[in-house]
């Protein structure tokens, strides 16, 4: 266990929460081991479609039940800079799968948007339920029961919370996560900003700002910002899904070919078929997530996971809660500044020392459990190291260093950039929230102003264009929920709520809807629950109400007399726009199966 007693008690208790729905999920786990190599099952007729289009070689090894098989799901595309280079992936892992004396098949495609593109878009409302579509779409691959292990190939925001929940719904077979890294550096973060600023203010033109936003994201890999994409390679790794060292190595590289096709022996290394089975959803246990949120804090991570690490935790039976997180984010020092935590991207993050420096500093403050299982065996020790590549083409591991590299991005337990997490959960009259402080500076974390009510982004962007927002204020942004329109990301609101910061007055957000990772220095009290839809409290807000947002404390509360405010009506909205067009009205289901933020925002658990 962790030295840290608070991270062993949050985590004993997840224990005891969990027992009676994880011990039914283990027993299905079980269950569906015991048959062995799953091909064992098909009939002749099964097994020939199966192999069907394959190689000779490929149809007479897999006619026996003693070759691992690897399937394969991807999330590739070529429109996603962070996934095209997937486009080459499949062809290295059945390269590497046959020197090890294996197979491995493509099992199925996910799909894969990017909320970079749909921002502020009608398909933005799509975004967030494209992770329950995702787990449905590899579980359909996987059905065919035709593999001994499953390599997954995904990065950015839905996509790999998704192939997680699909991962360990098929918790017999080993699972195995393979990035593809980000981009190199472009344009510098805050340069991208002030040109932001600047459109917003109508002091630039669109050719300026798509001259900026195009050095900004330049070429193949993940946006090089810590938002959600950048956060689950992290969360992947100090989870265990990923080989050590995996996350933050660029495309392209001899250094991530090697990693690549590692990977992809390391998967038909831990099949049933050996004597290292390590079924994914044994590996997974509270352990792992509490290292997964204890890795989130520590670095500023995305809000998202506050919805995304429940739904994955409940894939596994496992009940966690926003209370845990909360409780967790009290005692996780801050080590890293990536933007919009700070200047730097992910690329200057791993010169730093990345992950091996900062899973030995949390290791060497007792907040990870270190006697856990990863895809690499046991102990995630064997994570505090830093990749290097041999003369032969092969992965190489150092310990990591015992100083950063450059301490403005990433420092130490002894001397951390503060002394909590980036994420809070606020709680008060208004329900609960999200807020990410990472970036907020201190002295602007306490707002106390009336509010301004938009029922979209739209309204509260014209009423900024109009000047009518030049004063201190809470915008509150509600009728966003999943149940309402998708819970989409709000980004468009960042440039003028922050050029109204800049110009001193006090603002904040409080809305329904998201901030994702690139939460930045405006206040945002996120992911309200219950939702204006459901008739939560901020349903009842009315222009003037005097909001008090208090990050430091917690909370979140209407400063209205409490029987006037209970004694109002719950305002309505005209969703109708929202509910067609670029595929909105194939979501109605999920619009209204969706279950709570602070549940996981799932079709598939409530």
């Amino acid at each position: 266990m962790p030295a840290h007693s608070t991270v062993q008690s949050i985590t004993k208790r997840l224990v005891e929460r969990s027992k009676p729905t994880r011990e039914a999920y283990l027993e299905r786990v079980k269950k569906a081991g015991e048959e062995g190599p799953n091909r064992t099952v098909l009939s002749c007729g099964n097994l020939a479609h199966g192999f069907a289009a394959c190689g000779q070689s490929d149809k007479d090894a897999l006619a026996g039940d003693r070759i691992g098989n690897l399937g394969i799901i991807t999330a590739y595309n070529d429109m996603l800079s962070a996934h095209q280079p997937f486009e080459t992936f499949p062809a290295q892992i059945r390269d590497a799968a046959r020197e090890a004396g294996g197979v491995a098949q493509v099992a199925g495609g996910v799909p894969a948007m990017c909320d970079g593109v749909t921002q502020g878009q009608p398909g933005m409302d799509l975004s967030l339920f494209s992770r329950d579509v995702i787990a449905l779409s590899a579980a359909v691959g996987l059905s065919h029961n035709m593999f001994d292990a499953a390599a997954y190939l995904g990065v950015c925001d839905k996509i790999v919370p998704g192939l997680v929940i699909a991962a360990l719904t098929f918790g017999h077979l080993p699972a195995v996560f393979i990035p593809a890294g980000p981009m190199t550096s472009g344009l510098p973060n805050e340069e991208k900003v002030r040109i932001r600023q600047l459109y917003a203010e109508g002091k630039v033109g669109r050719a300026e700002l798509l001259e900026a936003e195009s050095k900004s994201y330049h070429g193949p890999g993940t946006c090089t910002f810590y938002g959600t994409a950048n956060s689950n390679q992290m969360l992947m790794e100090i989870m265990g899904f990923h080989l050590p060292g995996a996350s933050f190595i660029n495309p392209g590289t001899p250094l991530r070919d090697a990693l690549t096709r590692e990977a992809a022996k390391r998967a038909l290394a831990i099949t049933a078929l050996g004597n290292e089975y390590t079924p994914a959803g044994v590996m997974i246990d509270e352990r792992s997530i509490i290292n997964g949120l204890v890795g989130l804090h520590a670095t500023g991570g995305s809000t998202n996971h506050t919805m995304h690490l429940i739904a994955m935790a409940h894939a596994a039976g496992i009940m966690l809660t926003w209370e845990d997180i909360s409780e967790l984010s009290d005692v996780v020092p801050l080590l890293a500044r990536v933007y919009p935590n700070g200047p730097a991207d992910v690329n200057h993050f791993h010169a730093a020392g990345g992950m091996g420096f900062m899973i030995s500093q949390l290791l060497k403050g007792g907040l990870l459990h270190d006697d856990v299982r990863t895809v690499w065996g046991e102990g995630l020790q064997a994570y505090a190291i830093e990749p290097k590549l041999n003369s032969d083409g092969t992965v190489a591991r150092e310990p990591a260093a015992d100083k950063s590299a450059n301490p403005k991005v990433l420092s130490t337990i002894d001397e951390p950039f503060q002394d909590n997490g980036g994420l809070k959960v606020l709680s008060g009259n208004l329900g609960k929230s999200v807020i990410k402080i990472s970036a907020v500076k201190a002295e602007r974390r306490i707002v106390e102003a009336p509010a301004r009510v938009f029922d979209s982004q739209q309204a509260l962007q014209e009423a900024f264009k109009a000047g009518e927002l030049d004063e201190d204020f809470v915008a509150v942004v509600r009728f966003q929920g999943p149940r309402a329109v998708g819970m989409p990301e709000l980004h468009k609101l960042t440039p003028p709520l922050g050029v109204l910061q800049d110009r001193g007055f006090k603002v904040a957000l409080v809305t329904d809807g998201r901030m994702s990772g690139a939460s930045g220095k405006v206040p945002a009290a996120i992911h309200m629950t219950p939702e204006a839809l459901d008739g939560g409290p901020i349903a009842k807000i009315h222009d003037g109400d005097l909001i008090r947002l208090d990050a430091s404390s917690g909370s979140l509360d209407v400063l209205v007399d409490a029987a006037e405010f209970n004694a109002r009506t719950p305002a309505t909205a005209d969703l109708t726009e929202s509910e067609h067009g670029m595929g909105r009205e194939l979501f109605a289901n999920f619009r209204a199966l969706a279950g709570r933020a602070d549940e996981g925002a799932s079709v598939l658990y409530r």
